[in-house]
């Protein structure tokens, strides 16, 4: 009887702290929704399910620490990987902070459980070894962002340059024909940021600072090298349009050469495959029955 009722007691505990620790991940608190955005907006959702599930834990647990790091280099440098990642709009440099102590935390916590949940047998080496990347969590979310944006600039660019030097040898201005391809452009990282520069000029920023903002933000050697022969010319007063048709021409005779060298790398990588591979097997078709008829060919 004694032996019931402690039972009981203790599904009754147990059932109440879970039910604590729920409520109060997801009660309604503003002060946990609020992100500190300087524009008091709410972040879009994001592209990784990792930190969209993370984030009522984060600002739960770890939030109040992060806001206590003042590290100035750290932050800018995490400000700067959600600059070029394109995670403005995701993301803040608190709550950055935020996921990487909390998977810091959490990650090695369940290698172990399930180390010994699953009998893996890893080694504690290799535990200590795998537990800070729940520490890159982010970083690797922001640079495979990106990755992703500088490969779709470097292949969009000298279309958008082209396209630039006919509208602006047509008579349009150069912030005009920006407009004209921006709005026609679907889906385009370099559009989007193009659109940005726009905005910058409408609330009073000059050319130069809004086309090296851009630079900053997209972080693409072809870009800063297109961002610095436009600012050289507007210095020199050289022709826009004519500038623009030598720099695409130049841009598309580079995009070739990279092909080139990327389909050379690629024949180089074959080698190695073939040579453990493909090349055992095929001396192993053509001499295989030419020993074994020298083997047993005599023999009855």
């Amino acid at each position: 009887m004694a032996m019931d009722l402690l039972l009981y007691l203790g599904l009754f505990l147990a059932g109440a702290s879970l039910f604590w620790f729920v409520y109060s991940i997801f009660a309604a608190n503003e002060d946990g929704k609020a992100l500190s955005w300087a524009t008091g907006d709410q972040p879009k959702k994001s592209k990784s399910p990792v930190i969209n599930a993370s984030r009522p834990l984060v600002h739960q647990f770890t939030m109040k620490y992060a806001r206590k790091i003042k590290n100035e280099k750290m932050r800018k440098d995490i400000e700067f990987k959600i600059i070029t990642g394109g995670l403005e709009e995701e993301i803040n440099v608190d709550e950055f902070i935020g996921l990487k102590l909390f998977w810091g935390v959490l990650f090695p916590i369940l290698l172990i459980i399930l180390n010994f949940a699953l009998d893996l047998g890893y080694p504690w080496p290799v535990i200590a070894l795998l537990a800070p990347l729940g520490y890159v969590i982010p970083d690797m979310h922001a640079n495979a962002n990106k990755k992703r944006r500088s490969r779709d600039v470097v292949i969009d660019l000298p279309f958008f340059i082209e396209l630039l030097a006919l509208s602006t040898q047509a008579g349009a201005d150069f912030f005009g024909a920006i407009q004209k391809i921006t709005q026609k452009a679907e889906n385009s990282v370099l559009a989007e940021e193009l659109e940005k520069v726009l905005r910058d000029l409408r609330l009073g920023s000059t050319r130069e600072k809004a086309l090296k903002d851009m630079a900053y933000r997209l972080d693409v050697p072809e870009v800063n090298s297109f961002v610095n022969v436009l600012t050289d010319a507007d210095a020199t007063g050289a022709s826009i349009s004519d500038v623009l048709k030598e720099h695409s021409s130049q841009m598309r005779l580079e995009r070739f050469v990279r092909a080139e060298k990327a389909g050379a790398r690629a024949s180089q990588s074959m080698l190695i495959p073939l040579i453990m591979f493909i090349l055992p097997a095929v001396f192993v078709i053509v001499f295989a029955p030419v020993a074994l008829q020298f083997i047993y060919g005599g023999k009855k």
